[in-house]
């Protein structure tokens, strides 16, 4: 399975929370097979907080959406987020947000695709990186960057920042 994560950060070491966020998704959750560029957002929902670094990694892995999510919880964890308010700034956030061959799955912990994904210029801008065709329900990632509520949000590219893997 191909699984598509989004990373955010906008607390301490915003680029090093993402890098640390990729490697421990190939060393735990199956071997990142692309990343995307690093982008700086403006918050959402909560605006009172410090903008974000955000990018997406594709994971080729064996495991299922929910050990997948689990193991996302833990990394957060790790890298040293902590619970706060929802939608409040945080270290590192690791969402996990479409999964190739597709598949729809819902629990409540978890559903996919993402059910804000096609609402959030910053989730689908570094997919755009990854795979602009994907397609979510009957639209292309590349079709609904073009669309007017998204594209007035705003999300520029974070320099010539690069999140790598590292393996030994």
């Amino acid at each position: 399975m191909r699984a598509f994560l989004g990373i955010g950060s906008n607390l301490g070491d915003r680029l090093a929370n993402l890098q640390a966020a990729v490697n421990f998704l190939d060393l735990r959750a199956g071997k990142v097979v692309g990343i995307s560029r690093v982008y700086e957002t403006a918050p959402m929902y909560l605006e009172d907080q410090p903008p974000f670094l955000n990018a997406a990694v594709v994971v080729e892995t064996g495991l299922g959406p929910i050990e997948l999510l689990r193991i996302s919880k833990e990394i957060e964890s790790e890298i040293g987020r902590i619970q706060r308010e929802r939608n409040a700034p945080r270290e590192i956030d690791i969402d996990l947000l479409a999964v190739l061959p597709q598949e729809e799955f819902e629990t409540h912990e978890l559903s996919l695709p993402h059910p804000m994904l096609l609402e959030r210029r910053f989730v689908l801008e570094p997919l755009a990186d990854l795979e602009p065709e994907l397609q979510i329900g009957r639209t292309s990632i590349r079709q609904r960057l073009s669309e007017p509520d998204v594209a007035s949000q705003s999300v520029e590219l974070y320099g010539d920042a690069k999140l790598s893997i590292h393996r030994d």
